[in-house]
């Protein structure tokens, strides 16, 4: 049994200690907007956040989340909206995904916009090398510019 709290919800699902994070969300849970990329934490489609933390979760077994907080991008946009609001808004992240029109295919979109969410979280104001130290998700369309924009744009001074 794996107990852990995805976007507030706590869940207890009877699947092995060993399964993979990744597989839980989608086939357990059906939270799909996590993808699966490439299986060895590569790729980053499979971002998550683990206590606030940018995680991959193709690769972390639901043994090792146990009793934690997991963020899916299901979860961001209830996030920006409040708890108590049935209406789900976008965040700055998101918005400024739109605004800086980042996807191509956009597949790799929500572990992007996971992992870019965690940086600004931890460093309200990154240099673009840490941007490119942190940002570490493969974008076969290579969107690579544009996310860094819009991460930019976000950025305090």
């Amino acid at each position: 049994m794996a107990t852990f709290k995805v976007n507030g919800i706590e869940q207890n699902l009877d699947v092995e200690p060993e399964m993979p994070l990744l597989w839980a969300l989608r086939d357990e849970l059906g939270m799909t907007g996590t993808k699966f990329g490439c299986g060895i934490a590569s790729c980053g489609a499979c971002t998550v956040h683990v206590n606030g933390r940018a995680v991959r979760s193709c690769t972390t077994p639901v043994s090792a989340v146990e009793g934690q907080d997991i963020t899916t991008i299901e979860g961001l946009a209830g996030m920006a909206a409040g708890a108590n609001t049935s209406a789900p808004s976008l965040t700055a992240v998101q918005q400024a995904w739109i605004d800086h029109q980042v996807p191509q295919c956009g597949y790799c979109q929500s572990g992007m916009i996971m992992a870019a969410s965690a940086l600004l979280a931890s460093n309200p104001n990154p240099s673009d090398a840490e941007i490119d130290s942190n940002i570490t998700n493969v974008c076969r369309c290579g969107s690579y510019p544009r996310v860094r924009k819009a991460i930019r744009s976000l950025a305090t001074a």
